[in-house]
């Protein structure tokens, strides 16, 4: 019989945040490129809350649009509420987060997609890998769908999210769908398991979504968008984000709705054990909140809109798998949902994934050449984690077609660095959540300066404009003569300048000083500084704050580089990809098990695997003197 047979350069898998990104990273770097999905309607659907960035998810963002990705744009064109969290804090932990229209993302995402050259959109669930063997390892050829069509290519990027093997379960309702009530795909998992793929089983949830019109606000903590708004990308006009912003709410559980919930324990799978995968513990369940913080007498309860043009609205906080009926119980006790009707119910979902461990730093299988793999399915959770691994998976799929090294970012250029490096180099028993305190450099990978880190590397790859890139180099030498020309700048305690330093309650000049000196002060800043300083050049706004950040932080940042500088020593110290590490006399049994397993790249990889010591890494240097003696 007849069957479809086409010819891609790159096949990605899933077209959620990860494999928009894969698919488009890999499509305007000149590659033939398709990317399969189970429904185009789902093409980067927000099954969960609507809201793109957060806590350290916002640095993610601000780095993937400095490499030229996708996800920054788009949400500054669909966003409805916008926030910059952790303002009181310092500049380190500030991170963006922006309320989405869940609809028009997706449409925003899905134009963007069906106008990119060399980028074909297809609706259909691929249940094969086709591999062949090339010596020990294997190597991809293509993939097969549902209906027996064969795609050969030269590179595969997975991105299948919390579809395959998907179950969807509240009470004793087991459905076997994807997210949303969509179809799972249930077939590829066998053939990943042929090709000697080791499978995880995570489980993820939701709460419900409730009809609007059953909310009473007046209950409730009114939360309100930043008047000035800031913009996700860096190449989005900031006079374009100045738009009216819809309220967010808050209230919070109490007494009651905890009794409920510890009455029906019985009757949730979470507890009962009708659910096996492994939950994320930084988003636990209502239900985990109350049994494991039982001493708490509330808990947040955040009500979002899902978009301007539903009554449905998000009650984060509150996710669940308990049944039904418990669900109304306990909704019902919180302030102001006292009589709610719930649109779609909580449920928890069960999905499998890949034990990140099988990867390369690169996102490429270890032991199957040209399969490479991002997002959810590498135990991950989060839209801005997946999209970041699934733009790094497309830009190294076409790398190793284009024959060039692969971009691999280290703990001090980004956030993105530290998640795949965590994923590939640590045990993984759980859905991965990025967090600012997992960055040992945090001071210096700001969400503010991501353009500054990365946009070099973009344009590197080919993702990012000659404009922006000259623009970069512009801002850079700005930044340096601004910071240069104040800490030259000195002016004394005139009476024009005492009465300034009265006015901002702070400390009166018994001599001359800079103005670098004095933007340093904790109640002063540079744009406050600009009524004492005549020759200011006009600066944009960028410009400003790292002046001001540089200035004010600039002994910590000298400590942090010299961290750095340290780091990298450890990170030069490459080490042979094929090397066994049972010939090497005085390392530890689990060093030698855990060093042959995970196949670090240098030194400073191997000294973040678990179980490897000091002591190991003091041996295995030791060992690598000798042999370049030789």
């Amino acid at each position: 019989m007849p069957f479809v047979e086409e010819i891609y350069d790159i096949v990605v898998v899933g077209a959620g945040h990860a494999g928009c990104e894969a698919a488009l990273a890999a499509a305007r770097l000149g590659f033939e490129t398709i990317m399969f999905t189970v429904s185009v309607d789902s093409i980067a659907l927000m099954p969960c809350n609507p809201n793109i960035g957060g806590i350290s998810k916002g640095h993610l963002v601000r780095e993937l649009d400095a490499l030229g990705g996708e996800m920054g744009k788009v949400i500054d064109k669909t966003f409805i509420q916008s926030k910059m969290l952790n303002e009181s804090k310092g500049p380190a932990v500030h991170s963006l987060r922006a309320q989405a229209d869940k609809q028009d993302y997706t449409r925003e995402m899905r134009r963007v997609l069906e106008n990119t050259d060399h980028l074909t959109v297809r609706q259909a669930e691929v249940t094969e890998i086709l591999t062949e063997e090339i010596g020990e390892k294997r190597r991809i050829v293509g993939v097969k769908t549902y209906s027996g069509a064969t795609y050969k290519c030269r590179a595969v990027v997975l991105a299948t999210g919390t579809y395959l093997n998907a179950r969807c379960i509240y009470g004793d309702v087991s459905n076997p769908t994807g997210p949303n009530g969509l179809q799972a795909a249930t077939y590829l998992t066998d053939s990943l398991k042929k090709n000697g793929v080791e499978m995880y089983r995570f489980k993820t949830g939701t709460p419900a979504r409730a009809d609007r019109r059953s909310i009473d606000f007046s209950k409730m903590e009114e939360q309100f968008g930043d008047q000035r708004v800031v913009p996700f990308s860096f190449s989005t006009d900031p006079e374009s984000v100045q738009k009216e912003q819809v309220s967010c709410w808050l209230t919070y559980t109490n007494e009651k709705t905890h009794e409920i919930i510890r009455a029906n324990l019985d009757r949730s799978p979470l507890f009962s054990g009708a659910i096996e995968g492994t939950g994320p513990r930084y988003c636990p369940s209502i239900e985990d909140k109350v049994v494991k913080f039982p001493d708490k007498e509330r808990h947040q309860v955040f009500v979002e809109p899902e978009g301007l043009y539903t009554n449905e609205m998000y009650l984060g906080g509150m996710s669940s798998s308990l049944p039904e009926d418990v669900q109304y119980a306990m909704y019902r006790t919180v302030p102001g949902l006292e009589n709610v009707k719930i649109v779609r119910a909580a449920y928890a979902i069960e999905y499998d994934c890949i034990n990140p461990r099988q990867l390369n730093a690169t996102l490429e299988f270890k032991n199957v050449e040209g399969l490479f793999s991002g997002g959810q399915f590498n135990g991950s959770s989060g839209y801005e984690e997946a999209a970041v691994q699934g733009f790094m998976a497309g830009v190294n799929a076409a790398r190793k077609l284009q024959g060039k090294e692969p971009v691999i970012l280290d703990r001090s250029q980004a956030y993105i660095g530290v998640l795949i490096d965590d994923l590939v180099t640590k045990e993984n028993r759980e859905p991965y959540r990025m967090m600012t305190s997992r960055a040992e450099y945090r001071l210096l990978l700001r969400q503010d300066n991501a353009d500054l880190r990365l946009r070099k590397i973009g344009y590197e790859i080919g993702l990012v404009s000659e404009e922006q890139y000259q623009y970069i180099i512009w801002k850079e030498q700005a930044i340096e003569a601004e910071v240069a020309r104040l800490e030259k700048k000195t002016i004394g305690g005139n009476e024009k300048v005492q009465a300034f330093l009265e006015k901002h309650n702070s400390t009166l000049l018994k001599s001359g000083s800079t103005i670098a000196e004095l933007v340093k002060r904790p109640e002063l800043s540079y744009a406050d500084l600009a009524e004492l300083d005549e020759d200011r050049p006009n600066l944009p706004e960028d410009v400003q704050k790292q002046v001001d950040i540089n200035l004010k932080y600039a002994g910590y940042i000298k400590r942090q580089l010299q961290q750095v500088a340290q780091f990298k020593k450890l990170e030069s110290r490459k080490l042979p990809h094929d090397f066994d590490y049972s010939t090497v006399k005085s390392l530890r049994l689990e060093a030698v098990q855990k060093l042959n397993l995970y196949k670090p790249l240098n030194i400073g990889q191997a000294s973040r695997i678990s179980g490897v010591s000091p002591a190991d890494i003091s041996v295995l240097m030791v060992h690598l003197e000798q042999v370049g003696r030789k």
